[in-house]
């Protein structure tokens, strides 16, 4: 039997897959769809703050932000309190992209739940919401300590 890590991999994998063909004509790739969520919800994070926030780590986060720089998605200010500082804004194009990105991503995880009862689904997420609190506090730990 596979591990559980190596099946979530896949799922993982699978999904930004999915999301790359579903938002291919944006100019998002499958990985962008986070930072779009999150940065609309939250505008004027710091680099950090959202690194922090989607699990992905600094140097990763600025190739990404630099891509949906120049696609037109999001801008990047120096903080006016703290020049050493980013901090990263949505634009129009951000907000506008935002609903389909939900759409997407909210369809995707329709169509793998689909033939889960209710009771299943509860379990389910009660496991995994377990599992990614373990997860989050080791990393949060780890961040800590740096």
């Amino acid at each position: 039997m596979p591990s559980f890590m190596r099946q979530i991999n896949i799922i993982g994998r699978c999904s930004t897959m999915v999301r790359n063909d579903a938002l291919a004509d944006t100019g998002l790739s499958g990985c962008h769809y986070s930072y779009i969520l999150t940065l609309c919800r939250r505008p004027g994070q710091s680099q950090e703050q959202l690194a922090r926030h989607i699990y992905i780590n600094k140097s990763n986060v600025t190739r990404h932000l630099a891509q949906l720089e120049k696609n037109g998605y999001v801008e990047r200010r120096q903080s006016e309190e703290d020049k050493r500082v980013t901090l990263v804004f949505p634009t129009q194009k951000a907000y506008d992209v935002q609903p389909r990105v939900s759409e997407v991503v909210r369809g995707w995880n329709r169509y793998l739940t689909e033939d889960f009862s209710e009771e299943e689904m509860e379990q389910f997420s009660a496991m995994l919401s377990r599992i990614a609190q373990r997860a989050t506090a080791a990393v949060n730990k780890e961040f800590e300590e740096n």
